[in-house]
């Protein structure tokens, strides 16, 4: 696992507690199964090493309807605290993650598209302008959609989504954020 972006005046103490959040991964394909998802292999094993809770992993075909059932699914079951989605960010027809969940979110995460972007681009350069990964809440629960191939998931977890869901990450993480955010 590679460390995450280094980040001037902040990262993670180790001498604060850690709390555990449970994560659900869904990879959105019309080619994988369980058995043949890498991907979401990938976020699975990181998720564990990172000490959080698997809250539940799916995989959908390139459907509106299939991702967004499966998604309020486990938000309305209260099964998960995050949700990270691999696959459907890109251009084609069948890339549909982002209109199947933006229309959902209660709030857009716009820095986490900024900040994969700039991860991404040192990984793969100008081509990282094909995916449209982006982030937001839905009643209370943190989305995160990531492109689909393995490198892009390890970029995203590793340099991006584990630090912010690390309670110990300081100045501030996406953790701490959690009792407040159906506050009215």
């Amino acid at each position: 696992m590679s460390e995450p972006m280094p980040r001037p005046g902040g990262g993670i103490k180790p001498d604060l507690p850690f709390t555990p959040v449970r994560v659900g991964v869904l990879t959105i394909s019309d080619t994988r199964d369980e058995a043949s998802d890498t991907s979401g292999q990938i976020l699975v094993d990181r998720i564990a090493a990172a000490g959080h809770d698997l809250g539940g992993r799916a995989v959908v075909r390139d459907d509106v309807e299939q991702i967004r059932r499966q998604v309020r699914a486990w938000i309305d079951a209260k099964a998960v605290d995050a949700i990270v989605t691999t696959g459907g960010t890109g251009l084609t027809g069948r890339d549909v993650t982002p209109e199947a969940l933006e229309p959902l979110f209660d709030k857009r995460i716009d820095g986490f598209s900024v900040v994969f972007h700039m991860v991404s681009y040192a990984s793969v350069g100008l081509s990282t302008l094909q995916s449209r990964a982006t982030a937001g809440l839905i009643d209370g629960v943190f989305v995160f959609c990531l492109p689909g191939s393995n490198g892009a998931v390890r970029d995203g977890w590793d340099k991006v989504i584990s630090a912010q869901l690390d309670s110990r990450h300081r100045p501030c993480n996406l953790v701490e954020l959690m009792p407040r955010l159906l506050e009215q």
